[in-house]
C-alpha cells in the first residue's frame, strides 16, 4: 500500500526522471516507475494540463445512457457517492476509453478536483494525463492507488486516487471505478471500499445482463480491426490474434468494401507476383477464423462493416482534433508489413498525421509527436516544437539541442520571416 506521505525523495526521483528522463530508483513503486516510463514516452508534459474533454452536454448525456454501465449507477451511487459525501472524495466512472463519464459526490470538492480537469467527459488515459489511478488501472487492467507525488503531472500531485477496473460478465473492460480525494483516500480502507463497490457493479451487470441484451441498448459488439499495434481482430466479443497476412487481407478488405478480386488482391498484397492459389488458400484459413464475416462468394469482400483504429485516427484528423488523434495512434499500420496496399495505407495515415501535427499550436501535442518512433528524427516538427515552448523552458531546450543533433539550426518563426 502507497504511503500518503510525499516524500522529499519521492519529489526529488519525479523531478530527476521528467527533467533527465533517469530511472527513477528504489523510492518509487514499480508500478509506478513503469507508468512514469509510458508517460513520458507517450509525450505527456509534467507541467500543463493534460486530460482533453472530448465529450459534453447533450453528446455525453445520450452517450453514457447507451451504455451497460448505466444500469450499475445507482450501485456506485449507495456504496461510494453518498458516504464520500462526508468523507472526503467524489467518485467517477469512466468508460473503456478512460473518460468520465459520471463524476459525483461533494460538490465542494468537485468544484476544486474541476481544477486539475477532473471533470465529466475528460479523457484521463495515462497516454494523455500520464500516471494517475484511473487511467494506470486501465493501463494495466488491475486496482490501482495513486498518491500525491506518484502522478506524472505536478498539477494532480496534490490528490490521492484509488481506482479498480470494471468488467462485463464476459470479461471485457468496460471501464474503472474511481475515488479522487484528500489523505483518506490515500488509505487500505478505501482502497477496499472501491473493491467492494466494483465487485457489487459487477454482480449488478451480471443480473441486468439478459434484460440489456433483449434492448436496444445493448448491441452486439461491433467488430473491430487493430491495426495500430499487435493484429487484433474483435469479433463476437471476443478478441482474436491474427497473423500480419491475415491483418493484411482483412484491413485491404475493409478499405474496399466493393469487394477484391483474388487478382486485385494478389497485387495489394505482393510486388512480386502471387498466385491465385496462393491468395485462395489465404483467403479460405482466415475463413475459417472469422467465419460468415468473410462471403463465401467472390469478389472476396466482408459481410458487414469493419472498424479499424486507423479509421479512427482519420476521423479525429477531418474533425480538427490532432491532440486526440495522436493519442489514438500508437504507432504505424503493420509496420512489419511490405504489402503495397498496406503501405500505402500506412503513409497516407503518417502524412496526415504529421502535417496536423506540425499545424498544430500545442506543445503537448508537437512533443507527443516527436517522442514516437516516427517523429524522433522530423526536424521540422523539433524547430516547430522550438518555437512553440516559452524559451528558457527544459522543453524549448530539449528541442534546439535536438536540432543541433540533426545538424540544424533554428531560425525565426515563420511569421517573422521575408
Amino acid at each position: 500500500m502507497p504511503e500518503l506521505a510525499d516524500t522529499a525523495g519521492l519529489r526529488a526521483a519525479h523531478e530527476r526522471f521528467v527533467t533527465t528522463g533517469r530511472a527513477p530508483g528504489r523510492t518509487v513503486r514499480t508500478l509506478v516507475a513503469e507508468s512514469w516510463r509510458r508517460s513520458l514516452s507517450s509525450g505527456v508534459d509534467p507541467e500543463v494540463q493534460n486530460a482533453p474533454v472530448d465529450m459534453a452536454g447533450n453528446l455525453l448525456d445520450g452517450y453514457r445512457k447507451g451504455l451497460p454501465l448505466a444500469a450499475a449507477m445507482p450501485v456506485v451511487r449507495d456504496l461510494l457517492v453518498a458516504p464520500g459525501s462526508d468523507a472526503g472524495w467524489v467518485t467517477a466512472l469512466t468508460d473503456d476509453a478512460g473518460r468520465l463519464l459520471w463524476v459525483e459526490g461533494d460538490r465542494v470538492l468537485r468544484r476544486r478536483v474541476e481544477g486539475v480537469g477532473f471533470v465529466e467527459g475528460a479523457v484521463w488515459r495515462e497516454d494523455l494525463a500520464g500516471t494517475n489511478a484511473p487511467g494506470t488501472a486501465l493501463a494495466t487492467d488491475q486496482p490501482v492507488q495513486v498518491v500525491g507525488g506518484e502522478h506524472y503531472a505536478r498539477k494532480v500531485q496534490p490528490w490521492n486516487c484509488a481506482a479498480v477496473p470494471v468488467h462485463s460478465p464476459t470479461g471485457q473492460v468496460l471501464g474503472v471505478l474511481d475515488v479522487t480525494g484528500g489523505p483518506a483516500v490515500a488509505s487500505a480502507l478505501v482502497m477496499s471500499l472501491v473493491r467492494a463497490t466494483v465487485a457489487a457493479v459487477e454482480a449488478e451487470l451480471a443480473r441486468v445482463a439478459p434484460r440489456l441484451s433483449r434492448g436496444a441498448r445493448f448491441a452486439p459488439a461491433p467488430t473491430r480491426l487493430r491495426v495500430l499495434d499487435t493484429p487484433m481482430l474483435h469479433v463476437g466479443g471476443s478478441d482474436v490474434r491474427l497473423s500480419l497476412r491475415h491483418a493484411e487481407i482483412l484491413l485491404l478488405l475493409a478499405r474496399h468494401p466493393g469487394g477484391l478480386s483474388a487478382d486485385e488482391l494478389a497485387v495489394l498484397l505482393s510486388e512480386h507476383e502471387l498466385s491465385d492459389v496462393t491468395v485462395r488458400a489465404e483467403v479460405s484459413r482466415l475463413r475459417r477464423i472469422v467465419g460468415p464475416l468473410l462471403s463465401e462468394s467472390r469478389p472476396y469482400r466482408l459481410t458487414g462493416p469493419l472498424r479499424t483504429d486507423a479509421d479512427r485516427v482519420q476521423e479525429l484528423l477531418a474533425a480538427g482534433d490532432p491532440d486526440s488523434a495522436l493519442a489514438s495512434y500508437p504507432g504505424s499500420v503493420l509496420p512489419r508489413s511490405v504489402a503495397p496496399g498496406v503501405e500505402r495505407i500506412r503513409e497516407d495515415l503518417s502524412s496526415d498525421l504529421r502535417a496536423a501535427v506540425l499545424a498544430c499550436s500545442l506543445p503537448g501535442v508537437v512533443g507527443r509527436w516527436v517522442a514516437s518512433d516516427e517523429g524522433a528524427d522530423d526536424w521540422q516538427a523539433w524547430e516547430r516544437l522550438a518555437w512553440l515552448a516559452p524559451r528558457g523552458t527544459p522543453v524549448h531546450a530539449r528541442a534546439v539541442g535536438r536540432l543541433d543533433l540533426l545538424g540544424r539550426r533554428l531560425g525565426p518563426p515563420p511569421a517573422t520571416r521575408s
